[in-house]
Parts: structure tokens; sequence; C-alpha cells
């Protein structure tokens, strides 16, 4: 049995998403504070997937590989590599034990 799932969402959690949707491959600013660290010590539990509304769209997810890719070479060396090591990118939202997004709200 593997890690249970945790679904990232990308633009608002990762991406800091401060200059608004630019289009699916279009990814222009910097990761929130602390997100890649996050990730890879929520990797020590979790399966990490990261979904976004661009996932399903031409380009969204290979934008978001390229992020990462080119954002990783920033991170510290503890951290540096995780990303292609740490996380996977569903193109439908996965059946998660946690999701965590910045624009949802908590049913109860």
């Amino acid at each position: 049995m593997g890690k249970p799932i945790l679904c990232l969402d990308f633009d608002g959690v990762i991406h800091s998403y401060a200059s608004g949707w630019k289009g699916a491959d279009v990814i222009p600013d910097p990761p929130v504070a602390g997100a890649f660290n996050f990730i890879r010590d929520a990797d020590q539990h979790f399966d990490v997937q990261v979904f976004s509304s661009r996932s399903h769209q031409l380009g969204g997810i290979d934008a978001m590989r390229a992020w990462f890719l080119e954002w990783d070479k920033t991170a510290t060396q503890e951290y540096r590599g995780c990303i292609t090591e740490c996380i996977s990118f569903p193109d439908h939202k996965p059946s998660a034990m946690i999701s965590i997004d910045d624009r949802s709200l908590l049913f109860d």
C-alpha cells in the first residue's frame, strides 16, 4: 500500500500567482515562500500530487514542470532536486486524503 495522496493546488499555493491568470502555459511569478520546503517535508508522509485548472489544458502540465525545474535551481542545496523526485502531475483531480487549495470552502 502506498502513501496517502496530498493534492496541492498550483496557483496561489505553490506558484505565488501575483500576476493572475495569463494562460495555461504562462507562469510568470515566483514560488510562495516555503513551498519547496513544504513539498520536500510532505513527501516523507504523502504521495504529493500537483493539480491545477492548468492540468487539463494544452501545455499546462508541461508549463508547470518547466516552472518547477526553473525555480528548483534557486532552492537551497538541501531541497534542490526535490521537485523532480517528489511530485506528480495528474490530469484529473486525484482522490486525495488531503487537498490544499487557496480558493476552496470547507464543507462541514
